[in-house]
């Protein structure tokens, strides 16, 4: 029966009729992988699939520029039967803000968002900010904020802007759960009149929180742009990077990745909030839809300093800037907290970014970065082995959080020589 899973339900590189290469190809061979190291991944995915803990995959894997590996696993729809496609398109969930951030940065680039113009500039709404103070009988007072929130305070999750769903204090239930459920939930303009007056979590630029920091960001560039989040991204990152299946708008759903009826490790039913609501605005933080194909095109241009193909998004020196440690010795780290294989990273302009060797569970390289999605996706950079790596699966539970460990593993274990220079 596993054989017949490895055989049957996953199209190879070769499989140009189902879509579109999204980068030359190469051999592994010329690439610094080995075949029997990649075909572990093969047989991994089909375990996974047969065991009914995922329902499939799409996995691309590029070094120097060339796609090494590229491959379809499992199902579309398991409920229907319907085989994955390389052309699968995928919630992003969080992978969506890094998408956002690179439009962002396009405008700091252009002179019309500098990173330490104060947040209430752009909303009034935040220009009373205070940090909540949660008393002995569990009620919310605020005390001043000692600084203003600053969009590079946005951008690295400094702001003290938080999500509702990821703490269980008087402070966090005042704040939406999530981007996509705040999204579903109010227009852009109600958002910001929403938040506006919340507490914060934590004093801004002393604390990493994970948060609506990007959704706000998002907005930002919006009121900057005097474009829709959508409309500016696709004319300034996705048109430019060929990422024709990249949208906030809700695609055709015979082309959407489904998660499984129920979660296999809880075993209660689970869905992915967006397939069956629509937001209300572009959510800079998890509204976006897209291909691993299109999303493996715009992590290389990332790696290769902001241009893929002659056509220039960010220039590399704003590139490293955004892919660099934003926090230091003097704010709170609490990447880690996301998740156990986060220990190690710093966090830059709305990606993770690895500063040692050692102390993550995972391999990598000192200046690899990485953001993931809640539904399922994941991707990083790895500039010291000109290593690109996309993943698409609709897993919106925990298990998703092992796919992105098992990936990483198997990713290195494949190869048999290293670019890094020691």
């Amino acid at each position: 029966m596993l054989r017949v899973a490895a055989c049957v339900l996953f199209l190879g590189i070769s499989a140009g009729a189902s879509a579109q290469q999204p980068l030359p190809a190469a051999a592994p061979g010329k690439s610094g992988f080995s075949t029997e190291g990649l075909a572990r991944m093969d047989a991994f995915w089909a375990r996974e699939i047969e065991a009914g803990r995922i329902p499939g995959a799409v996995v691309a894997i590029a070094r120097d520029g060339k796609l090494v590996h590229y491959k379809a696993y499992g199902y579309l729809d398991k409920t229907a039967g319907t085989p994955m496609p390389l052309n699968a398109v995928f919630q992003l969930a969080s992978m969506t803000k890094v998408m956002a951030g690179v439009g962002a940065l396009t405008l700091t680039e252009q002179g019309r968002l500098p990173l330490k113009s104060r947040l209430d500039e752009y909303f009034p709404q935040f220009a009373k900010a205070g940090v909540g103070v949660v008393g002995a009988n569990g009620d919310v007072t605020t005390e001043p904020a000692k600084n203003p929130i600053y969009i590079q305070d946005l951008f690295r999750h400094t702001s003290g802007i938080t999500y509702g769903a990821r703490g269980n204090t008087a402070v966090h239930k005042l704040w939406p759960g999530s981007s996509a459920g705040a999204a579903i939930q109010y227009t852009g303009a109600e958002f910001i009149d929403k938040i506006g007056p919340l507490p914060l979590l934590y004093q801004p630029g002393t604390t990493w929180d994970y948060g609506l920091s990007i959704d706000v960001l998002g907005l930002v560039v919006e009121k900057v742009s005097g474009k829709r989040l959508g409309e500016y991204l696709k004319a300034s990152v996705w048109d430019k990077v060929k990422m024709p299946d990249t949208t906030f708008n809700i695609p055709p759903k015979e082309r959407v990745a489904k998660p499984l009826p129920n979660d296999p490790l809880s075993g209660k039913p689970q869905d992915i909030q967006l397939l069956n609501k629509a937001a209300k605005f572009d959510c800079g933080g998890s509204c976006a839809w897209s291909t691993v194909g299109d999303y493996l095109r715009f992590a290389q241009m990332l790696q290769n300093g902001g241009t893929l193909d002659g056509q220039r998004v960010l220039s590399p020196k704003t590139v490293a800037l955004m892919t660099s440690d934003h926090l230091g010795a003097a704010i709170r780290n609490q990447v880690a907290g996301i998740e156990g294989h986060r220990d190690g990273y710093g966090f830059g302009l709305t990606v993770a970014v690895r500063l040692v060797d050692g102390i993550a569970a995972t391999p990598g390289s000192p200046g690899d970065y990485t953001w993931n999605g809640a539904n399922g996706t994941l991707f990083w950079n790895d500039p010291a082995e000109k290593l690109t790596v996309v993943v698409g699966t609709a897993g919106p539970g925990d298990i998703r959080k092992y796919y992105r460990e098992q990936m990483a593993v198997l990713v290195y274990g494949a190869m048999t020589e290293s670019r890094r220079a020691r």
